[in-house]
């Protein structure tokens, strides 16, 4: 039977709704909420006046101590963050019950029950119950990055920040990392491991013709949303 326009019109509307819902739930949408971080580089102050020819200390020139060697300890210094971030997590359960109870009543031989045979007045149930669950993660991150200092704080601690951005063949690769640093663990060489880094924010995010071949196309992800399975 051919739909007239009023039905058209629904069907119309339906798929309306279907795709904002499905536009709402989308990762977009979602990354939307998120607080902007800033990962622009720092960069140090402008030098101070410039003293008179001759002097011993010129404000202009910097100041690094002798014992600091190349390691990165003031606002707008470079530093190389090796990171080595590798995680497993793994989590099982297993449950079982079973339960049983019989009645049994023998009716008397004689009178007014001896109708009854010993079948019919006996009762048995059971229950029986099991359940198992597993989970497995196992997430790796090796390489190098180089961030600068965007603060120093009073007690001599780190604040360091920076992004690295790759563009390849079929996409596009982001890294960010922001986090504190003690300078007690920077190596001679300017390195950090990015396990010392307290408060890390690392991410490690793509996007291209790769990065949409392993997502779920909107209305996938709406009907995986809405289903009750």
């Amino acid at each position: 039977m051919p739909l007239n326009k009023c039905d058209l019109l629904r069907v119309a509307r339906g798929l309306s709704a279907m795709v904002a819902l499905a536009l709402l739930a989308s990762p977009a949408a979602a990354r939307s909420k998120r607080p902007v971080e800033d990962y622009a580089p720092s960069f140090s102050p402008e030098p101070g006046a410039a003293s008179g020819n001759g002097a011993i200390f010129r404000p202009d020139a910097g100041y690094a101590a002798l014992t600091r060697g190349s390691r990165a300890a003031m606002v707008g210094d470079v530093l190389t963050i090796v990171l080595v971030e590798a995680m497993d997590a793994s989590k099982s359960s297993s449950t079982s019950t079973d339960r049983s109870s019989a009645l049994s009543i023998t009716p008397p031989s004689t009178g007014p029950l001896s109708f009854f045979s010993s079948t019919d007045v006996n009762l048995d149930s059971a229950q029986t119950f099991s359940g198992a669950g597993d989970a497995a993660q196992s997430n790796k991150l090796t390489g190098e990055m180089s961030v600068t200092v965007a603060a120093v704080y009073p007690n001599g601690t780190l604040l360091v920040r920076g992004q690295k951005q790759l563009t390849l063949n079929r996409g596009d690769e982001s890294v960010q990392l922001s986090g504190l640093v003690r300078p007690a663990d920077i190596s001679t060489d300017n390195k950090v491991l990015s396990t010392r880094i307290a408060n890390a924010r690392i991410r490690y995010t793509g996007k291209g013709d790769i990065a949409r071949a392993s997502r779920q196309g909107w209305l996938q992800r709406f009907f995986s949303m809405i289903s009750p399975f």
